[in-house]
Order: structure tokens, then sequence, then C-alpha cells
């Protein structure tokens, strides 16, 4: 049986009660069409242990391979008789229960890689084992905005993510929005601030197109730092917010944006030693940090527009290492939270007792579907042109 058939009479029994303008527009209140509708990406860097965020407590196997790491199930947050989530995650036990969080068991694809970087590059790219030279949300602007909206795709980080490379659009990149601006020596910050039109190039195309860049770029930078600036929140995101105001400014402040990416950073999840309380501390900074944006979002109007998906690279090995950890697996969960998400678990729960011979679990679920999913039911894409092939999607959205 698979699990959305059975988790919506959980979630009954546990539920509670476009270019950069000068001007920001204010936007309706819910979800009109899929033009006002925005997707936050969140990555949790190191491959994050999903079977110590949501516990297969209901599982003996669980706690054969885990004598040491294996939480406790009274210590848990339950969402039903086989599961319950870290017990630092009040914040996802609650969207939960309120039907606004959508688990998908056993995320991963055919040959899977241990390594970090490749591992990554084909959750950025869509396409593992391709080459894929695009970002797979890079690729989703390009097919949603064929218009090239100026400053539709935004990655907040230290550097640009391969997922937001896109063949058409430009992403705006940035880190910290009150200094966000064009680098350069200083002799050349004049001209990079203030720009120097096309001048006697004008008749040529290349550079033309170059000063269109720049001009891009001088207006989205002041446009972000002045979002930032006027950005006020009652929100509590906790001590880690992994970016998630900054994109809350940016929503707030009417930017057409409408694909985020931000990360959890410094492979802050490969939880190779002393796991236990590291890895707690962690998943409640996460916890906290999307609830509090979540909020964020109700406050200004827009939740209902905003869906935030979280993923990582691969997941854990079931079995704890000798050193209190654990190492490099396979298969995860993938999140998805919203008002407009139907909250549930969904795929096909993992079969702890048969692992292969790098003492791996086989993945479910192949995270395209996820993809396919939020890219054609959430953000109306033709999934299969973006993805290279068909995926059957899930149903995941209340709208």
């Amino acid at each position: 049986m698979k699990l959305h058939d059975i988790s919506r009479r959980c979630l009954l029994q546990g539920m509670g009660a476009t270019c950069l303008s000068a001007a920001f527009s204010a936007h309706a209140t819910s979800a009109k069409s899929t033009d006002e509708r925005i997707l936050v990406v969140l990555e949790l860097t190191g491959a994050n242990d999903g079977f110590n965020t949501l516990v297969p407590y209901g599982n003996d196997h669980y706690y054969r391979l885990r004598p040491r790491l294996g939480l406790t199930a009274k210590t848990l947050r339950k969402i039903d008789d086989m599961h319950g989530f870290n017990p630092s995650m009040a914040g996802f036990e609650r969207l939960y229960k309120d039907g606004q969080l959508a688990v998908v068991h056993g995320c991963g694809y055919d040959n899977p890689s241990y390594s970090h970087f490749t591992s990554a590059g084909y959750w950025h790219t869509g396409a593992p084992n391709s080459g894929e030279p695009y970002g797979w949300l890079g690729r989703l602007a390009d097919a949603i905005d064929p218009a090239l909206t100026p400053n539709f795709l935004v990655g907040v980080g230290e550097r640009q993510s391969l997922s937001v490379h896109a063949a058409r659009h430009v992403p705006v990149v940035f880190d910290d929005p009150e200094h966000f601006d064009r680098k350069g020596l200083y002799q050349s910050r004049r001209l990079l601030e203030q720009g120097g039109g096309p001048g006697p190039g004008a008749s040529n195309a290349s550079l033309a197109y170059l000063e269109e860049v720049a001009q891009s770029a001088r207006q989205a930078s002041q446009q972000v730092r002045q979002a930032w600036s006027n950005y006020q929140s009652t929100a509590d995101y906790g001590l880690i917010s992994m970016d998630l105001p900054k994109v809350a400014a940016m929503v707030a402040a009417g930017l057409p944006a409408r694909i985020y990416h931000t990360a959890y950073r410094h492979n802050a999840f490969d939880t190779h030693v002393h796991q236990g309380e590291t890895h707690q501390r962690l998943l409640g900074y996460v916890s906290q940090s999307i609830s509090g944006f979540m909020q964020d979002m109700q406050r200004i109007g827009r939740a209902k527009d905003v869906v935030v998906m979280v993923y990582s690279e691969f997941g854990r090995r079931p079995a704890e290492n000798t050193s209190l950890g654990t190492d490099h697996g396979t298969a995860n969960h993938m999140y998805l939270v919203g008002p407009s998400v139907r909250g549930g678990q969904y795929g096909q729960a993992l079969d702890w007792t048969t692992l292969n011979a790098d003492g791996n679990l086989s993945h479910t679920v192949d995270f395209r579907r996820v993809y396919a999913s939020v890219a054609q039911d959430w953000l109306g894409a033709d999934s299969t042109r973006l993805l290279r092939g068909r995926f059957e999607t899930l149903p995941l959205f209340s709208v």
C-alpha cells in the first residue's frame, strides 16, 4: 500500500482545530493562477540523515542497526504508528498536523554516487549520470518565463548554485543583501555603479548586450538592497535562519522572482562523527526557520502562493558507524511545505530487511518524480520536456 493512501486517515486523526520595477506591487492573498506562485528550494548540504529526521520507530530493524544512535519512541514527535519527527522538530510536527507538510519517502536515483560533489550535481541538474550543463531550476525558469523577465530566478548563497544555471535567464545571486553590488577594482567602481551607456559602440550588438546585462545587474542590486532595508518582521526564524528572511524580504517587496534557491551551507549535515546532539541541533534550526518563514508568508498574505521544497544530495547508511555517526547512504526523504501542499506521506517506505553490498537501502521513488510534480502541478511547466523524460507525478498539491 502506498503511504499517501493511508496518510490521509492519520492526518485527519492528528489535525488540530516581473522585471524589477521601481515601484513594488501588491499581491492578492491567495494564488489566483500559476503566475503568482513561488517555489523556494532549500538544500541541506552534506547529506542529511533522514532516518533520524523522520524516525521509523515502528521498525525493529532501525534499532538493531542503530543500537546507540537510535532515538527512542518516547522522545519522538509521532505522526503515526510508524514514524515520528526528531524531538527538536516542533515546527515540522505542527506543520504536518496542520496539513501543510508532505513527506516523500525513499527518494533517490539509479546507480547512486556517494560523492557529495557528484550527487549534488545530479540533484542540481535533475539529470543523474548525464552531463547536463544547466540546472533544473534554470531550465524551469526558461520554460515558464520565455519572455525572460529580469531577476525572475534568485540564488541566495556565497556562490551560484548549479541548480540556477540557465541557458537564457541570468539568475540574481547574492549573499549579504545589504552589501549586494557588483565587485571590481576601486578605480572601476564608479563605472560599475553608474554605467556609461552603449556609447560609440551602440551599433555593436555584443557591446549593447553587455551594457544591458550591466544595467540589469545594477537595478537588481539596488532593488535587493532596498527590499532588505525595508523588511521588518516579527516572525521567529530561530538561531540559524538559512537565509529564508532574505527570501521573505524579496517576496514582501513584490519582486518578480518566482524561483529561489538557498541552502544550509558548508556540508553541515555530513555527520560521520558523534552525530547525536549535533544533528538534533541542526534539525531544530531547520524546523524552526521553515516554520518561521511560513508564518512570515502568512503575515504578508502570500502563504498560499509559496511552496518550500527541502532536499539533500543523498541520505545516510541505516547502520551507525564506530564513531557514533553515520556514513554516506542513498535514499532519503524530501519535504514540501505550505498551505497549498496536500499534507501527508507519499511514496513507499524503505525495506530495512534488504541491504545492498555497501550496506545501503535501495530507493523507492525517483527524486525526479517530485521535481516533475513541482514543475508541472505547481508552476505549470511541461515536466517531460524539462526533465528530458517522463516521470509520474505525485498528488502533492491541493490547488
